[in-house]
């Protein structure tokens, strides 16, 4: 007779499967990163609107503080900025980084044997084309340390994450896994929407700091490099917009709770109960933990049903109520609510400022 495997058996199978490192996640951006990224071009004279309309960004759609938009739209923005202002950077340095220079780094990276070199290699391109702001690799033994270090005043928390997820992102594609960030300190003081950049780099954020690093797994140094000629095309069709959401630390608990409760339907998501059994951890050591990162297990379950919905109304044709039905919800008025409570604005209307 065939046994009835329970939903506790089954997330503990999907925490305990490797995630497949090609998976691309579908979480969305907050409209505060939006906005970051449209002041540096409305600094040099690019009209929001114009920028806007290239990413498939109605601006009613960010009417709202808690408004979200998708990867896509993020991706479209980023290259639409970069495109107007032929600035990489976004205008965040006095010296520009020209269309291209992303990929002539690329280039430059490719051959080297192992993340160590390889850092090296980004670092010195990166010296070569700001002034500013410089990447300058500390490695031994026990650490990875990428200091960025920057002239006069400290750059605002959007100018450090634009720099460092350049660097990081291609160090991870090249040594093809995504590589624990330990420790990120900053000379800006933190930013109001600070959560916001703890899934980039990790929990321990520290602000008003004498000097701004990042701190990376030491392991990563010794790790080949796995990438060639053939298949930097493929990346570099979607780089470095993609960076924001594909390589965003991996290893906090909320994380990989996050991860498999993304391959099971959320009507059937485990309690907190199941979720701990599955982890072999007691349901209040669960919570502990999460407490520790900032996070609750019902934050995890809402952010996630938030960028499912999001997704789900960028890009299907599915009614309100299929996709309420979807995301587990008794009744299409109760995904209104929470969607409304989410984002500020109602599903529908969200579907239409698009």
């Amino acid at each position: 007779m065939t046994r009835t495997i329970t939903l506790t058996e089954r997330f503990r199978h999907l925490v305990t499967t490797p995630i497949r490192r090609t998976h691309v996640e579908r979480d969305s951006i907050a409209a505060s990163l939006v906005d970051a990224a449209l002041r540096c071009a409305e600094a040099r004279g690019i009209a929001r609107a114009t920028l806007l309309d290239a990413a498939d960004i109605a601006p009613a759609a960010l009417d709202s503080p808690r408004a979200r938009v998708s990867p896509a739209q993020y991706g479209k923005l980023w290259h639409a900025i970069a495109d107007a202002l032929d600035d990489e950077f976004f205008g965040q340095d006095p010296h520009p980084m020209r269309r291209g220079s992303f990929v002539l780094m690329c280039h430059a990276a490719l051959g080297a044997r192992n993340g160590k070199e390889a850092l090296g290699r980004i670092a010195g391109f990166m010296r070569l084309v700001l002034d500013a702001l410089t990447f300058e690799p500390h490695i031994d033994e026990g650490r990875v340390r990428i200091v960025l270090r920057d002239a006069n005043a400290p750059k605002t928390m959007f100018a450090y994450a634009t720099g460092f997820i350049l660097v990081y992102g291609l160090l991870c594609w090249l040594v093809g896994r995504r590589i624990p960030v330990l420790a990120a300190h900053f000379r800006c003081a933190e930013p109001a929407d600070s959560d916001e950049y703890r899934p980039m780099f990790c929990d321990a954020l520290c602000f008003d700091q004498p000097q701004t690093f990042v701190d990376l797994a030491p392991e990563c140094a010794t790790l080949s490099v796995v990438q060639s000629a053939s298949t930097l095309k493929l990346f570099l069709r979607d780089a470095p917009a993609n960076f924001i959401v594909k390589y965003r630390n991996p290893d906090s608990l909320a994380a990989r709770i996050r991860q498999r409760l993304k391959s099971i339907a959320p009507a059937d998501w485990p309690e907190a109960d199941g979720i701990a059994a599955a982890l072999n951890m007691a349901e209040a050591t669960l919570r502990r933990r999460l407490a520790r990162e900032g996070s609750t297990l019902q934050a995890i379950k809402d952010a996630l049903r938030r960028d499912l919905a999001i997704s789900r109304l960028a890009d299907t044709n599915e009614t309100i109520a299929d996709i309420a039905a979807a995301l587990g919800f008794a009744e299409p008025s109760a995904f209104r609510r929470a969607f409304r409570k989410w984002t500020g604005v109602r599903p529908a209307d969200y579907r239409r400022a698009r």
